[in-house]
Protein backbone atom coordinates (compact mmCIF):
# COMPACT_ATOMS: atom_id res chain seq x y z
CA UNK A 1 0.00 0.00 0.00
CA UNK A 2 2.51 2.55 0.82
CA UNK A 3 4.68 1.76 -2.51
CA UNK A 4 1.45 2.56 -4.22
CA UNK A 5 0.85 6.16 -2.02
CA UNK A 6 4.39 6.80 -2.69
CA UNK A 7 4.35 5.78 -6.43
CA UNK A 8 1.53 8.37 -6.75
CA UNK A 9 2.94 11.34 -5.22
CA UNK A 10 5.92 10.81 -7.54
CA UNK A 11 3.88 11.15 -10.85
CA UNK A 12 4.85 14.14 -12.83
CA UNK A 13 1.82 16.45 -13.14
CA UNK A 14 -0.22 15.08 -10.76
CA UNK A 15 -0.72 17.40 -7.49
CA UNK A 16 -2.24 16.96 -4.22
CA UNK A 17 -5.61 18.36 -5.10
CA UNK A 18 -6.04 15.91 -8.14
CA UNK A 19 -3.98 13.18 -6.48
CA UNK A 20 -6.77 12.93 -3.66
CA UNK A 21 -9.28 13.65 -6.01
CA UNK A 22 -8.16 10.47 -7.47
CA UNK A 23 -7.64 8.42 -4.86
CA UNK A 24 -11.22 8.80 -3.29
CA UNK A 25 -12.69 8.03 -6.81
CA UNK A 26 -11.22 4.54 -7.29
CA UNK A 27 -10.75 4.30 -3.09
CA UNK A 28 -6.80 3.48 -2.76
CA UNK A 29 -3.67 4.38 -4.06
CA UNK A 30 -3.33 1.18 -5.63
CA UNK A 31 -6.68 1.23 -6.89
CA UNK A 32 -5.63 4.29 -9.25
CA UNK A 33 -2.74 2.30 -10.71
CA UNK A 34 -5.01 -0.89 -11.37
CA UNK A 35 -7.52 1.14 -12.99
CA UNK A 36 -8.29 1.36 -16.77
CA UNK A 37 -6.59 4.07 -18.89
CA UNK A 38 -9.74 4.96 -20.48
CA UNK A 39 -11.65 5.75 -17.29
CA UNK A 40 -8.76 7.82 -15.90
CA UNK A 41 -9.12 10.09 -19.27
CA UNK A 42 -12.47 10.67 -18.14
CA UNK A 43 -11.62 12.71 -15.02
CA UNK A 44 -11.72 16.06 -15.77
CA UNK A 45 -7.78 17.22 -14.98
CA UNK A 46 -6.07 14.08 -15.85
CA UNK A 47 -6.33 13.60 -19.70
CA UNK A 48 -4.17 11.48 -22.48
CA UNK A 49 -0.32 12.65 -20.96
CA UNK A 50 -1.22 12.12 -17.00
CA UNK A 51 -2.76 8.94 -17.45
CA UNK A 52 -0.28 7.41 -19.54
CA UNK A 53 2.19 8.44 -16.53
CA UNK A 54 0.13 6.89 -14.07
CA UNK A 55 1.19 3.60 -16.08
CA UNK A 56 4.94 4.62 -15.88
CA UNK A 57 7.01 2.17 -13.86
CA UNK A 58 9.85 4.50 -13.06
CA UNK A 59 8.05 6.15 -10.43
CA UNK A 60 8.05 2.45 -8.58
CA UNK A 61 11.65 2.36 -8.93
CA UNK A 62 12.28 5.93 -7.30
CA UNK A 63 9.29 4.94 -4.46
CA UNK A 64 10.85 1.90 -3.61
CA UNK A 65 14.60 3.90 -2.84
CA UNK A 66 12.37 6.04 -0.54
CA UNK A 67 10.76 3.34 1.33
CA UNK A 68 14.23 2.28 1.86
CA UNK A 69 15.43 5.95 3.21
CA UNK A 70 12.24 5.25 5.47
CA UNK A 71 12.80 2.24 6.51
CA UNK A 72 16.51 3.04 7.85
CA UNK A 73 16.07 6.47 9.60
CA UNK A 74 12.87 5.25 11.25
CA UNK A 75 10.54 8.11 9.48
CA UNK A 76 6.63 7.75 9.88
CA UNK A 77 4.84 8.39 6.22
CA UNK A 78 1.18 9.51 6.83
CA UNK A 79 -0.71 9.13 3.77
CA UNK A 80 -3.85 11.79 4.15
CA UNK A 81 -5.97 8.53 4.94
CA UNK A 82 -4.16 7.52 7.65
CA UNK A 83 -5.96 7.86 10.88
CA UNK A 84 -2.66 9.68 12.54
CA UNK A 85 -2.48 12.12 9.64
CA UNK A 86 -3.36 15.42 11.50
CA UNK A 87 -6.64 15.93 11.13
CA UNK A 88 -7.01 20.10 10.83
CA UNK A 89 -4.93 19.87 7.50
CA UNK A 90 -7.61 17.17 6.14
CA UNK A 91 -10.04 20.38 6.06
CA UNK A 92 -7.47 22.76 3.67
CA UNK A 93 -7.96 21.53 0.07
CA UNK A 94 -4.42 21.94 -0.66
CA UNK A 95 -2.67 20.17 1.92
CA UNK A 96 -0.12 17.22 1.24
CA UNK A 97 -0.81 13.91 -0.05
CA UNK A 98 1.89 12.61 2.01
CA UNK A 99 3.79 13.82 4.95
CA UNK A 100 6.97 12.13 6.27
CA UNK A 101 7.55 12.88 10.35
CA UNK A 102 10.38 12.31 12.17
CA UNK A 103 10.09 12.55 16.54
CA UNK A 104 7.22 11.46 19.16
CA UNK A 105 4.64 14.11 19.26
CA UNK A 106 0.86 14.04 18.23
CA UNK A 107 -0.44 16.35 15.80
CA UNK A 108 -4.00 15.61 16.72
CA UNK A 109 -3.94 17.45 20.57
CA UNK A 110 -6.50 19.39 21.52
CA UNK A 111 -4.44 22.86 21.28
CA UNK A 112 -1.67 23.53 18.65
CA UNK A 113 -0.27 27.32 18.05
CA UNK A 114 2.04 28.13 15.43
CA UNK A 115 4.61 31.18 15.81
CA UNK A 116 6.30 32.68 12.95
CA UNK A 117 8.44 36.13 11.99
CA UNK A 118 11.51 37.49 10.53
CA UNK A 119 14.62 35.74 10.57
CA UNK A 120 16.38 38.99 11.58
CA UNK A 121 14.27 38.96 14.66
CA UNK A 122 15.12 41.88 17.24
CA UNK A 123 15.61 41.47 21.22
CA UNK A 124 12.32 42.95 21.69
CA UNK A 125 10.92 40.35 19.11
CA UNK A 126 12.76 37.40 20.63
CA UNK A 127 11.39 38.43 24.50
CA UNK A 128 7.91 38.78 23.03
CA UNK A 129 7.64 35.29 21.52
CA UNK A 130 9.37 33.89 24.76
CA UNK A 131 7.01 35.17 26.55
CA UNK A 132 3.77 34.43 24.83
CA UNK A 133 4.99 30.73 24.40
CA UNK A 134 5.73 30.77 28.40
CA UNK A 135 2.49 32.59 28.67
CA UNK A 136 0.59 29.41 27.34
CA UNK A 137 2.12 26.77 29.47
CA UNK A 138 -0.75 26.11 31.45
CA UNK A 139 -2.46 25.04 28.36
CA UNK A 140 0.11 22.25 27.32
CA UNK A 141 -0.45 23.62 23.07
CA UNK A 142 2.21 22.26 20.63
CA UNK A 143 4.05 24.71 19.15
CA UNK A 144 4.73 24.81 14.98
CA UNK A 145 7.52 26.74 13.33
CA UNK A 146 9.74 26.65 10.57
CA UNK A 147 13.45 26.28 11.96
CA UNK A 148 14.14 29.07 10.47
CA UNK A 149 16.62 31.95 12.20
CA UNK A 150 15.07 34.65 14.25
CA UNK A 151 11.83 34.47 15.45
CA UNK A 152 10.97 30.53 14.31
CA UNK A 153 14.31 29.35 16.31
CA UNK A 154 13.41 31.85 19.22
CA UNK A 155 9.61 29.60 19.13
CA UNK A 156 11.51 26.35 19.45
CA UNK A 157 13.46 27.41 21.72
CA UNK A 158 10.69 28.47 24.42
CA UNK A 159 8.27 25.95 23.74
CA UNK A 160 11.68 23.64 24.99
CA UNK A 161 12.50 25.93 27.92
CA UNK A 162 8.69 25.48 28.93
CA UNK A 163 8.56 21.75 27.80
CA UNK A 164 5.99 22.02 25.27
CA UNK A 165 5.99 19.87 22.76
CA UNK A 166 7.13 21.30 19.50
CA UNK A 167 7.35 20.93 15.47
CA UNK A 168 9.39 22.41 13.13
CA UNK A 169 8.07 21.68 9.66
CA UNK A 170 10.53 21.96 6.74
CA UNK A 171 10.62 23.33 3.22
CA UNK A 172 13.06 20.20 2.21
CA UNK A 173 13.39 16.53 2.82
CA UNK A 174 14.83 14.65 5.82
CA UNK A 175 17.88 14.08 4.62
CA UNK A 176 19.48 17.21 5.63
CA UNK A 177 18.62 19.88 8.37
CA UNK A 178 18.59 23.75 7.06
CA UNK A 179 20.06 26.27 8.21
CA UNK A 180 22.50 23.67 8.71
CA UNK A 181 23.71 25.81 12.36
CA UNK A 182 20.06 24.65 13.54
CA UNK A 183 21.27 21.00 13.24
CA UNK A 184 21.83 20.71 17.38
CA UNK A 185 18.12 22.19 17.63
CA UNK A 186 16.18 19.84 15.19
CA UNK A 187 17.78 16.82 17.64
CA UNK A 188 16.47 18.57 20.29
CA UNK A 189 13.20 18.45 18.54
CA UNK A 190 13.34 15.03 17.88
CA UNK A 191 13.17 14.33 21.69
CA UNK A 192 10.38 16.47 22.07
CA UNK A 193 8.50 17.13 19.14
CA UNK A 194 9.69 16.30 15.77
CA UNK A 195 10.11 17.30 12.06
CA UNK A 196 7.65 17.09 9.52
CA UNK A 197 7.55 17.57 5.99
CA UNK A 198 6.07 17.08 2.66
CA UNK A 199 8.97 16.70 0.85
CA UNK A 200 11.23 13.47 -0.55
CA UNK A 201 14.75 12.58 0.58
CA UNK A 202 17.01 14.83 -1.65
CA UNK A 203 14.81 17.54 -2.39
CA UNK A 204 17.03 20.76 -1.82
CA UNK A 205 15.55 23.67 0.23
CA UNK A 206 15.20 25.84 -3.17
CA UNK A 207 13.03 28.67 -2.58
CA UNK A 208 9.83 27.99 -4.03
CA UNK A 209 9.77 25.15 -1.44
CA UNK A 210 8.74 27.34 1.59
CA UNK A 211 5.64 28.87 0.41
CA UNK A 212 4.45 25.33 0.46
CA UNK A 213 6.09 24.83 3.65
CA UNK A 214 4.37 27.87 4.79
CA UNK A 215 0.70 26.36 3.84
CA UNK A 216 1.53 23.50 6.26
CA UNK A 217 1.89 25.63 9.00
CA UNK A 218 -0.65 26.87 9.19
CA UNK A 219 -3.16 24.09 8.33
CA UNK A 220 -1.92 22.17 11.18
CA UNK A 221 -2.74 24.95 13.60
CA UNK A 222 -5.45 26.58 15.35
CA UNK A 223 -3.99 29.82 15.31
CA UNK A 224 -0.66 31.51 14.05
CA UNK A 225 0.97 34.70 15.52
CA UNK A 226 3.36 36.76 13.95
CA UNK A 227 5.80 38.49 16.44
CA UNK A 228 7.84 40.54 14.37
CA UNK A 229 7.59 40.14 9.88
CA UNK A 230 8.65 42.76 7.49
CA UNK A 231 6.02 44.05 4.81
CA UNK A 232 6.78 41.45 2.14
CA UNK A 233 8.12 37.80 3.45
CA UNK A 234 7.20 34.23 4.37
CA UNK A 235 5.45 35.21 7.73
CA UNK A 236 3.18 37.41 5.76
CA UNK A 237 2.24 34.62 3.43
CA UNK A 238 1.29 32.08 6.61
CA UNK A 239 -0.69 34.63 7.93
CA UNK A 240 -2.67 35.03 4.75
CA UNK A 241 -3.16 31.56 4.23
CA UNK A 242 -3.90 31.06 7.74
CA UNK A 243 -6.56 33.68 7.26
CA UNK A 244 -8.16 31.33 4.09
CA UNK A 245 -8.10 28.32 6.12
CA UNK A 246 -10.13 30.28 8.54
CA UNK A 247 -7.94 30.11 11.47
CA UNK A 248 -7.30 32.81 14.03
CA UNK A 249 -4.33 34.84 12.97
CA UNK A 250 -2.62 37.07 16.04
CA UNK A 251 -0.23 39.52 15.38
CA UNK A 252 2.29 41.39 17.96
CA UNK A 253 2.27 45.31 17.25
CA UNK A 254 5.71 46.86 17.16
CA UNK A 255 6.85 50.88 16.42
CA UNK A 256 5.92 52.47 13.91
CA UNK A 257 8.67 52.75 10.90
CA UNK A 258 10.94 49.90 12.37
CA UNK A 259 10.97 47.47 8.86
CA UNK A 260 10.60 44.41 11.15
CA UNK A 261 7.65 45.47 12.72
CA UNK A 262 6.24 46.93 9.14
CA UNK A 263 4.38 43.47 8.36
CA UNK A 264 2.69 42.79 11.76
CA UNK A 265 1.64 46.19 11.53
CA UNK A 266 -0.21 45.48 8.36
CA UNK A 267 -2.02 42.57 9.55
CA UNK A 268 -3.50 44.63 12.29
CA UNK A 269 -4.21 47.77 10.38
CA UNK A 270 -6.33 45.84 7.83
CA UNK A 271 -8.60 43.56 10.11
CA UNK A 272 -6.31 40.72 9.11
CA UNK A 273 -4.95 39.50 12.74
CA UNK A 274 -6.22 39.99 15.82
CA UNK A 275 -4.12 42.51 18.45
CA UNK A 276 -1.87 40.76 20.47
CA UNK A 277 -0.16 41.91 23.21
CA UNK A 278 -0.09 38.78 25.52
CA UNK A 279 -0.45 35.27 25.94
CA UNK A 280 -3.95 36.59 27.59
CA UNK A 281 -5.12 37.90 24.60
CA UNK A 282 -4.84 34.36 22.53
CA UNK A 283 -6.49 32.81 25.51
CA UNK A 284 -9.57 34.85 25.82
CA UNK A 285 -9.86 34.72 21.68
CA UNK A 286 -9.74 31.26 21.15
CA UNK A 287 -11.61 30.30 24.65
CA UNK A 288 -8.86 28.61 26.03
CA UNK A 289 -9.72 30.48 29.14
CA UNK A 290 -12.55 29.11 30.66
CA UNK A 291 -15.38 31.83 30.70
CA UNK A 292 -17.95 32.56 33.77
CA UNK A 293 -20.87 30.30 33.56
CA UNK A 294 -23.68 32.22 32.18
CA UNK A 295 -27.32 31.41 32.35
CA UNK A 296 -28.39 29.81 28.62
CA UNK A 297 -31.09 31.71 26.88
CA UNK A 298 -34.74 29.70 27.07
CA UNK A 299 -34.83 27.08 25.04
CA UNK A 300 -37.82 25.51 23.50
CA UNK A 301 -39.36 22.55 24.78
CA UNK A 302 -40.26 20.94 21.33
CA UNK A 303 -37.92 21.48 18.49
CA UNK A 304 -38.17 19.60 15.06
CA UNK A 305 -34.20 19.18 14.08
CA UNK A 306 -32.73 18.74 10.66
CA UNK A 307 -31.00 15.64 10.63
CA UNK A 308 -27.92 17.87 11.07
CA UNK A 309 -28.69 19.45 13.86
CA UNK A 310 -29.29 16.19 15.63
CA UNK A 311 -26.03 15.16 14.76
CA UNK A 312 -24.07 18.21 16.18
CA UNK A 313 -26.83 18.29 18.99
CA UNK A 314 -25.81 14.90 20.13
CA UNK A 315 -21.76 15.40 19.82
CA UNK A 316 -22.23 18.57 21.75
CA UNK A 317 -24.07 16.52 24.44
CA UNK A 318 -21.46 14.39 24.70
CA UNK A 319 -18.44 17.11 25.19
CA UNK A 320 -20.30 20.33 26.10
CA UNK A 321 -17.70 21.86 24.16
CA UNK A 322 -15.72 21.76 20.95
CA UNK A 323 -14.04 23.99 18.24
CA UNK A 324 -15.99 23.95 14.87
CA UNK A 325 -13.28 21.67 13.23
CA UNK A 326 -13.52 18.94 15.83
CA UNK A 327 -17.52 19.09 15.05
CA UNK A 328 -16.75 18.72 11.18
CA UNK A 329 -14.27 15.60 11.87
CA UNK A 330 -16.97 13.65 14.54
CA UNK A 331 -19.77 14.72 12.37
CA UNK A 332 -18.36 13.63 8.86
CA UNK A 333 -20.48 16.84 7.88
CA UNK A 334 -18.99 19.51 5.37
CA UNK A 335 -18.54 22.62 7.08
CA UNK A 336 -21.33 24.60 5.31
CA UNK A 337 -23.61 22.10 6.81
CA UNK A 338 -22.04 22.62 9.94
CA UNK A 339 -22.36 25.94 9.82
CA UNK A 340 -25.36 26.07 9.35
CA UNK A 341 -26.49 23.73 11.41
CA UNK A 342 -24.86 25.61 14.30
CA UNK A 343 -26.46 28.72 13.36
CA UNK A 344 -29.66 27.47 13.74
CA UNK A 345 -29.32 26.01 17.01
CA UNK A 346 -27.70 29.15 18.11
CA UNK A 347 -30.95 30.96 17.63
CA UNK A 348 -32.87 28.40 18.97
CA UNK A 349 -31.10 28.55 22.18
CA UNK A 350 -29.74 25.27 22.11
CA UNK A 351 -26.01 26.41 21.73
CA UNK A 352 -24.11 29.20 22.32
CA UNK A 353 -21.00 30.33 20.57
CA UNK A 354 -17.46 31.12 22.58
CA UNK A 355 -14.36 33.55 21.58
CA UNK A 356 -11.76 31.21 18.81
CA UNK A 357 -15.08 29.57 16.78
CA UNK A 358 -15.78 27.17 19.91
CA UNK A 359 -19.40 25.62 20.75
CA UNK A 360 -20.93 24.49 23.58
CA UNK A 361 -24.41 23.09 24.91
Amino acid sequence: MLLYQIALCLIPGIGDILGKKLVEMCGSAEAVFREPKRILQKVKGIGDILSAAVGNREVFLLAEQEMAFIERFSIRPLFFQDPDYPSRLTHCIDSPMMLFFKGNAGMNVPRVIGIVGTRSATSYGKTICREVVGGLTSHNPLVVSGLAYGIDSCAHRAALENHLPTIAVLGHGLDRIYPYANTALAEKLLSCGGLITEFFSGTNPDRENFPKRNRIIAGLCDAIVVVEAARQGGALITADIANSYNRDVFAIPGRIGDPWSEGANYLIRVNKAHLCQSAENIEYIMGWKIPEKKPNPQRRIFLEMTPDEELVVGFLGETGKAGIDEIMIRTALPASRVSAALLNLEFEGIVRSLPGKIYEM
